[in-house]
């Protein structure tokens, strides 16, 4: 067939223009765009091999090679992968050439730097022009594998390009180009260097699955190397690829582990912890995962990516791969490896693939329990993790009830045991008092409110701990767990508190009937003016210091979780909650006399709203009707005047 000649399009040429002569602020990134369509090309023949057997492609030595003639000046990058057809070439360049152009180029021109620029380079997939940077022209050679012919396109990246048929090209694509004339003060970018290539692989093509091969240099004049020596030097491979997850342990330092992490998670810092899995038997897998040192910014946004990559016998199969990682774990990366998972699932079936499943399991088990060996033998690395991921780890006990005991055994929280030391569940009951049958607890938005609150007066004297839960998440989850080791999870803040020892519980019964006689009609009157805000008026066996406090009923939702399924935009009704009196309080027992004296004084209703905005504000409420507090709080103090 003879040589066919396109014209680009003028958007197409537009976009070249600038690809040469703006976009790129670091020339060498052309070698890693060439590398990485190469290692492409390899990863695609590996599947579609396993795919279809008709296809006769040898997979047995793939690789990629770097060849350059400093003669000449071209620098060839070719592989042995699948290839691309006449069709896939011509749509190839047919995709810088669609409408889609015009909107690219439009946000190119309104990007505010280099960067911003190079990412939308590679969002749409055009680094192979980037080649014309470095090139004064680009010939790309290539046969798909299982065709007889071959395909050459060749461009000088000005008004045209040339497609021909070739009919004895080999498997896989060759792109060579013709190097532009390096000047006197650029010799940094000679690509015709070895050392240059050399020093592009490493920084950004290392761990390419794939052996990048580079003709090996004639020796250097001085050398010690025989000069009669002519027998062929072996090619140099110039990458690691280095497997690091299905090497053994022994073989591999720490900082070849860091290394890796870093390339995977474009992090800086080294991981906090590495965790290394090898399943055997009827299904064998390999994993190797890390957790970082610092939780990253968006860990609470709504997009941020989670999961880990999926290889299948080390061809990648796919990135953030989230049917493998539950989402309280979503910090966690990490390559899996596995070596008869099906390879024409779609991320839909495979995200309901019975081997996925099972790793899925398997894989949150083994950080749960690194996490918890992390606590026994290293206390500080352990304190790091919480603080950095414990808001997250607490998730999956609302959606993980598989592992919901080991994460409560890993669970840290903040205690009135010790200012400066969270605890355990595990710690706590050993704690307890002798005779204490529930695991207290109390949510805020602070340590400090949380402790300031009426709710704490008799824990406080009677030497109780309490747990202090002030994350958004605690909310949540203290309602969907039941219990641990058997004792019963329980809100100092919800139904009616009974401590001490049974003759303790005796006494305080009589002394408590005794005083629902004397108060009972203050409680049946207050009940009456405030049930537009309470249910009912009690008696409290909770409070030593405060006047009133309000709680909820044991199984009533709370305000601030009231407000939390609020704001997820779900209609939850207002539940109306208990307000308690202490009856030692002089307050108490001041309005008791004077209610009993004179019950239709209009002061007094007045005085039974004040004492309800009171204990409201004193748990960190918020007052339906501020101005009205505030008018008779001033009142009244006007009064006393």
């Amino acid at each position: 067939m003879s040589t066919e000649t396109f014209e680009f399009q003028v958007e197409a040429r537009q976009l070249l223009q600038m690809m040469i002569h703006s976009i790129y602020s670091n020339k060498d990134v052309f070698l890693r765009e060439l590398v990485s369509n190469a290692s492409d090309a390899l990863d695609k023949l590996r599947v579609e091999a396993l795919r279809d057997d008709s296809l006769g492609a040898d997979v047995s030595d793939l690789h990629i090679e770097i060849e350059t003639d400093k003669d000449a000046r071209t620098l060839t990058v070719r592989d042995n992968g699948v290839g691309m057809s006449r069709d896939e070439v011509v749509e190839l360049i047919g995709t810088i050439a669609n409408s889609g152009t015009a909107k690219f180029l439009q946000q190119l021109k309104e990007a505010d730097s280099t960067a911003a620029a190079e990412g939308l380079i590679g969002q749409f997939g055009v680094g192979f022009y980037s080649s014309f940077m470095v090139a004064d022209e680009v010939t790309l050679l290539t046969r798909r594998a299982g065709e007889t012919e071959g395909t050459r396109w060749t461009s000088t990246g000005e008004g045209t390009y040339t497609i021909e048929t070739v009919a004895d090209a080999p498997q896989g694509t060759a792109v060579t180009l013709r190097l532009k004339p390096v000047d006197t003060e650029d010799r940094l970018y000679d690509y015709t260097s070895p050392w240059k290539i050399k020093e592009i692989v490493k920084r950004y093509s290392d761990f390419i699955t794939w052996p990048i091969r580079m003709a090996a240099q004639p020796a250097a004049e001085g050398t010690s190397e025989s000069a009669s020596d002519d027998a062929p030097r072996e090619p140099e491979t110039l990458n690691s690829m280095k497997a690091l997850w299905a090497r053994p342990r022994e073989e591999v330092t720490d900082d070849e582990y860091h290394e890796l992490y870093k390339h995977i998670s474009h992090d800086w810092n080294d991981p906090l912890e590495t965790i290394r899995l090898q399943a055997e038997g009827t299904f064998e897998y390999q994993a190797l995962l890390f957790v970082p040192a610092h939780a990253s910014q968006d860990l609470f946004l709504q997009g941020h990516k989670r999961g880990v990559q999926l290889y299948v016998k080390r061809v990648f199969i796919m990135d953030d791969c989230e049917a493998l990682m539950p989402p309280y774990l979503r910090f966690v990366k990490g390559v899996v490896d596995a070596q008869d998972l099906s390879l024409n699932v779609s991320r839909e079936i495979l995200q309901q693939d019975r081997q996925i499943q099972l790793m899925h399991r398997r894989l949150a088990k083994k950080v749960l329990s690194t996490v918890k060996d992390m606590m026994a033998k290293n206390p500080e690395r352990y304190a790091t993790f919480w603080r950095e991921f414990g808001r997250v780890l607490k998730e999956g006990l609302l959606s993980d009830f598989e592992n919901r005991d080991a994460i409560l055994e890993v669970c840290s929280f903040a205690t009135t045991h010790d200012a400066d030391k969270p605890t355990t569940l595990r710690e706590y009951v050993e704690r307890m008092k002798d005779g204490q049958e529930h695991i207290f607890y109390l949510t805020g938005e602070s340590r400090q409110a949380i402790e300031n609150s009426p709710h704490m007066e008799a824990f406080r004297a009677k030497g109780i701990e309490v747990l202090l839960l002030t994350d958004p998440v605690d909310e949540v989850w203290v309602d969907s767990v039941p219990e641990f080791d058997g004792r019963q999870l329980r809100s100092v803040a919800k139904g009616e508190v009974d401590l001490g020892t049974e003759d303790e519980k005796k006494e305080a019964e009589t002394e408590r009937e005794k005083h629902q006689q004397e108060f009972a009609g203050l409680l049946t009157w207050m009940k009456d003016q405030l049930s537009e805000n309470v249910k009912d008026v009690r008696l409290s066996s909770r409070l030593t210091v405060s006047p009133a406090c309000i709680v909820s009923d044991t199984h009533d939702a709370t305000p601030a979780l009231e407000n939390i399924y609020r704001a997820m935009g779900q209609a939850v009704p207002h539940v109306k909650r208990i307000l308690e009196l202490n009856p030692s309080h002089p307050l108490v027992s001041g309005l008791n006399r004077a209610h009993s004296e004179r019950a239709g004084d209009t002061g007094l209703q007045e005085t039974a709203e004040l004492l309800y905005g009171m204990a409201l504000l004193a748990e960190g409420g918020e007052l339906s009707d501020r101005s009205r507090f505030v008018k008779l709080m001033a009142d009244r103090l006007e009064r006393t005047l």
